[in-house]
């Protein structure tokens, strides 16, 4: 089993787990100047990667609700569900107004671990699920501090705030199950392998299918951004303006 769990978090451990590959060097390029601030295309993929975890770790989530074996467990499934389920709500929100294309699945790589979990069963399920969902939001943490301290676009902002807040959440349940290995977690966040642009990407959406949304649980404590009242106040931040453009699709 060790050199199984190995294996597994071997294959997590890459900056463009969430589901986007990086589609340019200078991601701090504007694309497109909005309302609401210039957007760049970091601003661009993290919106893409908030939907992109969503479609994963909220099946993996319901997973748990089944299958998960200690009380710990079945709480952390619960916020899974929970959390994902209002930021999909803001993403959902956000995208038309800035233009992006938000993919309806998974990355190959994504859709990969919940076959794995849903494939699994007791203990080794448990512990799995604990390490998977730790590494993935631990390596997306630093990633939502950055989107946060230098995007100039007031939504993908508001994003950022409610990401970080459900991140650390659910970096938090994950290590209160006492499941987590430490050491081959953070040794994986750091010294990451590489993996195929094809592994990391979701499909773009096809054409005519209805959007895929993520529900809410009936006793969500969990809120998505007023992005209308947001919206309101107009233009915030250099390179706001009337008359502005939004950004191309994120296909």
């Amino acid at each position: 089993m060790g050199g199984a769990m190995a294996l597994t978090l071997a294959a997590l451990a890459y900056p463009g787990m969430l589901g986007l590959s990086k589609v340019s060097s200078a991601q701090d390029r504007v694309i497109a100047s909005t309302q609401w601030g210039p957007l760049t295309e970091q601003d661009r993929d993290f919106v893409v990667k908030v939907r992109a975890a969503g479609l994963w770790e909220y099946p993996v989530g319901q997973i748990g609700l089944r299958k998960g074996g200690s009380k710990a467990v079945v709480t952390a499934s619960r916020h899974l569900v929970d959390g994902h389920a209002a930021l999909d709500t803001t993403c959902r929100k956000i995208a038309p107004m800035l233009n992006i294309t938000l993919p309806d699945e998974a990355s190959p790589q994504q859709q990969g671990f919940v076959r794995q979990l849903n494939g699994e069963s007791g203990r080794r399920f448990d512990t799995d699920f604990a390490n998977i969902l730790r590494m993935t939001h631990g390596s997306i943490f630093n990633t939502v501090a950055k989107i946060r301290s230098t995007t100039k676009n007031s939504l993908v902002r508001a994003l950022a705030d409610q990401a970080n807040d459900t991140v650390l959440d659910h970096i938090s349940v994950m290590e209160k199950t006492g499941l987590v290995d430490f050491d081959q977690t953070l040794f994986q966040q750091t010294t990451p392998p590489k993996l195929p642009d094809s592994d990391l990407t979701p499909p773009p959406p096809a054409a005519g299918r209805p959007e895929v949304v993520l529900t809410p649980p009936p006793s969500a404590t969990s809120t998505p951004v007023d992005i209308d009242g947001i919206a309101g106040g107009g233009a915030t931040g250099a390179g706001a303006g009337a008359g502005t453009s939004p950004a191309p699709p994120a296909g």
